[in-house]
């Protein structure tokens, strides 16, 4: 399943945002990236159409199961990079910014080879 980066971001977001204990509307999502309400409205309709969320009368998105597992895909890799960059010296707001990049871009085989090697 390819997704596209943005709506990785989207998706890891309301994951975050949902682990806090908040139940997460649109809203909290523009203040969480610093994003449009129209931005985020648009976004909001295209993961909707693609089964990545749902979203009750009062608001609320919720993530699917496809969308929950991007998510947390997406999560653990930000969590893993960051931690190895922190690790190898790069200051953490680097590392944290960093690994949003990263975490997209890199390919399964080498990410669990990198899990792999933290793990020892």
């Amino acid at each position: 399943m390819k997704t596209h980066e943005s709506a990785e971001n989207y998706l890891e977001t309301i994951f975050i945002l949902n682990n806090r204990g908040n139940k997460v509307r649109s809203i909290d999502i523009v203040n969480e990236l610093g994003l449009s309400k129209p931005s985020v409205s648009i976004a909001m309709k295209k993961l909707r159409e693609k089964d990545y969320i749902a979203i009750d009368n009062s608001g609320h998105i919720t993530l699917t199961e496809s969308g929950k597992k991007i998510a947390e895909t997406m999560y653990e890799r930000h969590l893993i990079i960051s931690d190895v960059l922190i690790s190898i010296g790069v200051d953490k707001e680097t590392a944290i910014y960093d690994a949003c990049k990263i975490e997209h871009c890199i390919s399964e085989q080498t990410f669990l080879a990198i899990k792999n090697f933290t793990n020892k």
